[in-house]
């Protein structure tokens, strides 16, 4: 009995020991890049963007690449699009999937995440909402730019903020790419053993779903093997206004914009042209 008592310790010292160490480094595991270069729209072939660093709420600065709309008459406003990234991208690592998808009516604003290329600070989940309400408050105040025809874009760990943004901001869109529900339903998913509370009750997209007004498009691929296709069929779900989900036939997480090709590309910039547009109500997605 003492034998089994001792056993019986030991294993609940050690899963004890591994709860601990998993909620002391979520943040580390939700986002694994750290520091690096944000590069320059300019060494990408994009020589009439400007590298920036927007200032938060909480005294940091982070690191953002600007577009301007191309092919506006001089003097009118556009629309724009904010581009909340994974969690392994960066901006440096996006130059040419950012110089193919920027859309031409439209300016573009991609950021780091604080902690992330030349971004201050250190990353977590609630950082990164301060980093997006920074980057609309940037953006949206830009004389050039018509607050009310911004759309939000989010893949993977970006639909964590690009969704709470759509639900506290009046977007004018939603894309969401590789989007999950919550970190708790990803902590059961990937970790089934550990109590998803440690993952927290940041980035609950599914609840802020309802809170979105504007059209939604969900991209996911069908054998995406981080954010189930489940959750993209549940977040549709859950939005009550216009929306659509794109299915990507054979892809995974990471493959999507590959896999794609060419009807990634259409489907994207004319959502993007739809819901930035001058005047009128948006297109279906």
């Amino acid at each position: 009995m003492h034998t089994l008592l001792r056993i019986a310790l030991v294993i609940a010292g050690t899963y004890a020991f591994v709860c601990a160490a998993a909620f002391l480094l979520r943040d580390r595991m939700v986002f694994p890049v750290r520091g690096g270069s944000s590069g320059h729209p300019r060494d990408f072939g994009m020589g009439d963007g400007e590298k920036v660093m927007i200032p938060t709420a909480d005294g940091l600065r982070i690191a953002a690449w600007y577009l301007p709309a191309r092919g506006t008459e001089p003097g009118a406003r556009s629309g724009a699009v904010l581009w909340f990234h994974g969690n392994a991208e960066s901006l440096e690592g996006l130059g040419p999937i950012i110089r193919e998808l920027r859309p031409d009516s439209a300016a573009l604003l991609v950021i780091d995440y604080r902690g992330y290329g030349e971004s201050t600070g250190s990353t977590t989940p609630a950082g990164t909402l301060k980093d997006a309400e920074a980057a609309w408050d940037w953006v949206s105040a830009r004389p050039e730019i018509d607050p009310a025809r911004i759309v939000i874009y989010g893949r993977s760990i970006g639909s964590g903020p690009a969704t709470w943004l759509a639900a506290h901001r009046p977007a004018a869109g939603l894309v969401l790419e590789s989007a999950f529900t919550s970190l708790r339903a990803m902590a059961r998913v990937h970790y089934p053993y550990l109590p998803s509370v440690i993952a927290g009750g940041a980035f609950n997209n599914l609840a802020l779903m309802s809170q979105v007004r504007c059209p939604l498009l969900l991209i996911h691929a069908d054998r995406d093997e981080v954010a189930p296709i489940s959750m993209a069929h549940q977040l549709a779900d859950a939005h009550t206004g216009l929306h659509a989900l794109w299915t990507i036939q054979g892809a995974g997480h990471n493959e999507t914009f590959e896999a794609g090709g060419e009807e990634y590309r259409r489907r994207f910039h004319n959502f993007i042209a739809s819901t930035t547009r001058a005047g009128g109500e948006a297109g279906r997605p």
